[in-house]
Parts: C-alpha cells; structure tokens; sequence
C-alpha cells in the first residue's frame, strides 16, 4: 500500500521521498519501480527528514498498533513544530484521538486518513477519509485531491472532521464492507445449495447482477472469482478454497464500539460473527455428522423467479446495513462533535473503495436532501425499493431457514428492518421483568411523563 501510494503521489507531480526500515525494500523499489522517476531513497530516518521540504509533510503506512507508536517516537524528534504527520493506515480512532492531542502539544499537526482501494486503489486512486485540523488537511488537500479516484462530482477525498474522524469514517466503512461481502457470500450459497448451480453459472448471474441495481467492485469481483480456474487441477478455484475466512480487526472495533454508541448493527455484527464461526472448521465437520438439519428437497419452484428474488433480498439486506453505518456515523458525530456529512462521505465512497457502488449516489441524494435523516430506511426512495421487494426478500430467508442453509445476514437484516418498523416491541415484558428482579421501574404508556413507576411484584 505504501509503495503504490507512493508511485500514485509522484506519478500525479510531487517528488517525493521514501524510507523503509529495511533499505533493501527501498533500494529494490528504486531500480525497478521508481526508476526515472522523482523519488528519493533515504537510508537512514535523520536522512528521510532532513529531504523533506520544509514545513515537512511526513505518511506512515505501517501496521496500526503499537508499529504507529514505534515510528512516531523515532520520526517525532526530528520534526520541527508546524510539520505534519499523516497516519494512512487502520488505526483505531480512539488511538488517533490519543496521538492528535500528543502531537498538537508539540506543535505537529497530526493526520488520521482512512485509505481504501487496496493496493490498486493506492496506485491508480483510492477514496481518501482524511480527520484532523482542518488548517493542516487543507496544506495536503492539493496532493490528496490529485491522487484520490475521480467521479461524476469530484475527487473522491473531503474533510471528514477533527482528530480521530478519519479512521472512524474507516472503520465503519470497513464495517459495511464486511457486511457486503457476507451477504454476497451467503446470495451465492444460497443460489448454489438450492438450484445446485456451478461456479460458471453463478457467475452469469453476478455479471447479470453487475449491469443493474447491484452495480458495485464486489459484486464485479465476484463474477470474476467465479470464472477462475485452477491451473493445477483444472477445477474451479473458489470451489476449492477453504471455508475460513480472516479478519483484521475494523469489522470487530465497528461490533465494539457500535455496542459503546448504543447503534444496533446487526447484520455487521452478523457478518463479524460469520467469519469467527468460520474459524471452526473442524468443529463445524464433525458437528455436521451428529447434528441434524432438515430434509433438503429440490427446489421445484420458478428458478428464475428464485435468482431474481435473491437479488432483491441481497439489495434489500444492503440498504439495511449501510443504514446502520450510517446511524453510527451519526451517534459519533454527535458525541464526539465532529459534524460529519454524511451526503459527502457517501459521495466519496462512490469511487477508489471496496465498497463503491452506483447505491452510493441516491445515498448521498438522501442525506443531502435531508441531512438530519433518521435512518436510511426512512428515506422515500428506499422506504418505496424495500417496500415492494419485501415479499420476495421474506420468501429467500424462509426458503434458506428451511432448507438449513445458514443466511445470517440477511436473516439479520430482515429482523433489523421488522424492528425497526415495529411499533410496539416485546420489551415491555423485559422491562417489567427487570424491575421484578433488580427494581429498575419502569414508564407506563397512559401516564406518558409522570414515571417512573415501579411495582411490588410478589404481593
């Protein structure tokens, strides 16, 4: 990520300076990558800085964690007050937060910028979530409007908020990737177990999929996951990966912190445990010789018509988990008081990211049109898309429930939207058995506003 970040800030007109702790790393990068090009290679951290023109302008790309830490007390004392440092990595927001207020003490301007592309997005333009001062993001913003990706209406890069803004807006993005990716996974098993079709067929569909609604890089790469084949066996290689899929870390910081902010999140949360539970694999094999499931019957309904009513239910799950990414972004920005644009963070999604998506523009129509939108569902243009494909949506989860096939999320999805449009919910018997056991008392809805009231129980 570093290095192609690196090739993508020179190939757009600033020379620039590299350092590695590893000077292999940076002397093999120079005759072959960076060869011609403005770059220097600095041996020694004392010689990165003192290449850097003045006030210095610093991006570290290494591991979040304590590797951040590292750097910073070997890079910070040879810094002069008024250079900026930039973390383009996935630190922890709260530990952005930290490192701002340390640095601002010692007259450094410090930068925690989400980047998403991968390392193709670093290369040719990711979508950049910058946080910080917004004096020290406007000396940066002539480089990261040139390398950002580029869309219909603009740089896909804005100022996202103070300190640890940024990383936030990351992490929650990465949260709603997770969520996406988990979803396409489980529209593909679902198409797989019940119509028994093969990876060449379930491609079709994806690439059907890619020119409508679902027009996105995930469902794109999934069409193309789907046609590889295995050069050594000749079989299809998706068919002979191995079910455990790993994580990094944002997708469990989001479940956290979600859990902190009081914002439901389940089919992020769903997604989440997906991949923990995946991690069992050889609990999961013998588990499947011992624990019965139902009969599996092949499926004699309208195939088309299933095909076509998984992808509603994929779309439908969608808009429910980029609401909840929304509401959290929302309750942070309320406690945190970075007031963050919800419509323009959408709007820079659109393009560089791993979540990018033709949705991503009646989203940004949404919150632009009504920034104090309470919830994405809300909205008139996907209130009126969920409404008409609930039928179908309803008909996935219970055909997959039926059949055993496992659809966390978008079985949780399905609940989040029934929840949320309940008017009355099954609490109140919570509540009241709360105040029976701990005295927690409780409101009474034909007294609105004289509780609490509480109830001696056992008499």
């Amino acid at each position: 990520m570093g290095e192609n970040l690196a090739l993508n800030i020179e190939r757009n007109g600033f020379p620039i300076s590299v350092y590695n702790r590893t000077w292999q790393r940076t002397e093999e990068l120079l005759a072959d990558r960076a060869k011609g090009k403005k770059f220097f290679g600095a041996k020694t951290l004392q010689e990165f800085v003192g290449s850097l023109e003045r006030p210095r302008r610093a991006i570290l790309m290494v591991k979040a964690g304590a590797p951040v830490d590292e750097v910073l007390n070997q890079l910070v004392p040879l810094l002069e007050p008024g250079d900026i440092v930039i973390d383009g990595g996935n630190s922890h927001f709260q530990e952005t937060r930290r490192r701002h207020a340390e640095l601002k003490a010692k007259g450094l301007p410090f930068i925690g910028s989400g980047v998403s592309g991968g390392e193709e997005g670093a290369l040719w333009g990711p979508s950049l979530m910058p946080g910080g001062p917004r004096e020290a993001y406007d000396r940066i913003r002539p480089v990261w409007e040139k390398i950002a990706a580029k869309v219909d209406d603009g740089p896909c890069v804005t100022y996202i908020g103070p300190d640890g803004a940024g990383h936030f807006v990351k992490m929650v993005h990465n949260g709603i990737e997770y969520g996406d990716m988990q979803l396409i996974a489980e529209s593909y098993d679902v198409l797989r177990q019940l119509l028994g079709l093969e990876a060449p067929q379930l491609a079709e569909i994806f690439e059907e999929w890619n020119r409508g609604l679902l027009s996105s890089f995930l469902i794109e790469i999934t069409g193309k996951v789907l046609r590889k084949k295995d050069a050594e066996t000749g079989k299809w290689l998706v068919d002979l990966i191995l079910d455990k899929a790993g994580q990094k870390g944002t997708g469990k910081w989001m479940s956290q912190i979600a859990l902190d902010l009081g914002i439901a999140i389940p089919t992020i949360n769903a997604a989440v445990e997906a991949r923990i539970l995946s991690a069992f694999k050889s609990d999961r094999v013998d588990a499947s010789k011992v624990l019965p499931g139902p009969k599996r019957e092949p499926y004699r309904g309208d195939r088309k018509a299933l095909v076509e009513a998984v992808r509603d239910a994929l779309y439908a799950s969608k808009i429910c988990s980029y609401a909840q990414g929304m509401a959290m972004m929302k309750a942070a920005s309320d406690e945190y008081k970075w007031g963050l644009d919800l419509g323009e963070i959408a709007r820079i999604w659109k393009g560089g990211c791993i979540i990018r998506a033709q949705f991503l523009d009646p989203i940004k129509q949404a919150f632009r049109k009504n920034p104090g939108l309470p919830n994405l569902l809300l909205d008139e243009h996907f209130k009126g898309w969920v409404a008409q494909a609930q039928d179908r949506w309803r008909h996935v989860v219970q055909t997959a429930q039926a059949s055993g096939i496992p659809v966390l999320a978008m079985s949780s999805s399905l609940a989040y939207y029934d929840t949320v449009r309940a008017e009355r919910l099954p609490l109140n018997l919570t509540q009241a058995q709360r105040d029976f056991f701990g005295a927690h008392t409780y409101e009474r809805v034909d007294k609105p506003g004289q509780g609490p009231f509480h109830t001696e129980w056992g008499t």
